[in-house]
């Protein structure tokens, strides 16, 4: 879900992602989850990608979301926030 909200913000390279992905406060992820995400995602259908030169090494290649990523980012979205809100609700019953 976040590398799909990431994307969705602004088509980003690999690496891109993994430091907007930190700089939100994902720390700890590792590069190659990333990598292996933007893949699978790439392979559902839910990321397009296309290659830019760099004047600075290697071609990079782009990620941007899909019309099906949109789709299963606002599906994630609503399972996200039932989910938050069933965790809230039961450590405020725990807390009382």
């Amino acid at each position: 879900m976040a590398v799909l909200a990431v994307v969705q913000a602004e088509d980003g390279y690999g690496y891109d992602v993994v430091r907007r992905l930190r700089a939100g406060g994902l720390e700890g992820v590792g590069e190659a989850s990333v990598y292996g995400t933007l893949r699978r995602l790439y392979a559902t259908g839910a990321l397009t990608s296309y290659v830019v030169p760099s004047d600075e090494g290697p071609h990079r290649k782009y990620y941007g979301i899909t019309d099906a990523g949109r789709s299963m980012l606002a599906d994630q979205r609503v399972t996200w926030a039932s989910f938050a809100q069933t965790m809230t609700d039961l450590l405020k019953e725990e807390a009382a």
